[in-house]
């Protein structure tokens, strides 16, 4: 009966960070307003006239630091839940190298390295500690998935499929907040220019 209740909870969990990391894939932006005024002169008459234009549209890193950081931390408490809940299935030495050695160094990563980072609100930090979580992310769904392939596994595989899901969502929103929070530019793939039918009737 405790297995159940700490699998229904530990799946409560899973689902509570991808809808978390979820939330990312949304740009994080805020517009700011500008007032620009325009003068006109006449010979006895000056007239002000004053206008709202929008400025283009700038990452705003309250907001960044607010949602990367509660997925950044989310994901390391998963991380940890799972690995001690492998762990505590099957104990062993070779278990534990298998699920809490890799679990632990990317939770204390996560916490203590771009945990700080990106709830920092320095664009160059935030865009570090997205780097950074990205990797784990990376690193901790090639685990994931080899415990998945692994033929045989002490504790069930059902949750190490779920991690390489979160591991997954959270490489997606990690990477995603890089790209549209504008710390990474992808290149322009210059694309050949087509024919076009009317030249030739012209013609």
């Amino acid at each position: 009966m405790r297995n159940v209740q700490f699998s229904l909870l530990f799946g409560f969990a899973v689902s509570s960070l991808v809808l978390s990391l979820a939330s990312a894939f949304s740009p994080v932006v805020q517009n700011h307003a500008i007032t620009r005024r325009h003068t006109t002169t006449f010979p006895s008459t000056t007239c002000t006239r004053t206008g709202t234009a929008l400025n283009a549209a700038v990452p705003d890193l309250d907001t960044i630091a607010l949602v990367t950081g509660q997925e950044n931390y989310g994901l390391a408490i998963v991380l940890l839940g799972e690995a001690f809940w492998s762990f505590g299935k099957a104990p062993s030495v070779d278990h534990a190298i298998k699920t809490l050695v890799p679990a632990s160094v990317a939770a204390v990563t996560l916490v203590a390295v771009s945990g700080p980072m990106v709830t920092s609100g320095d664009a160059a930090s935030v865009s570090t500690g997205l780097f950074i979580a990205t990797a784990v992310s990376i690193a901790m769904g090639g685990v994931y998935l080899a415990r998945c392939l692994a033929p045989f596994s002490p504790s069930p595989k059902e949750i190490p499929a779920l991690g390489v899901l979160v591991a997954l969502a959270g490489f997606f929103s990690f990477s995603q907040n890089l790209v549209v929070d504008g710390f990474v530019t992808l290149p322009s793939i210059p694309l050949p220019s087509l024919p076009n039918p009317s030249d030739r009737l012209s013609e």
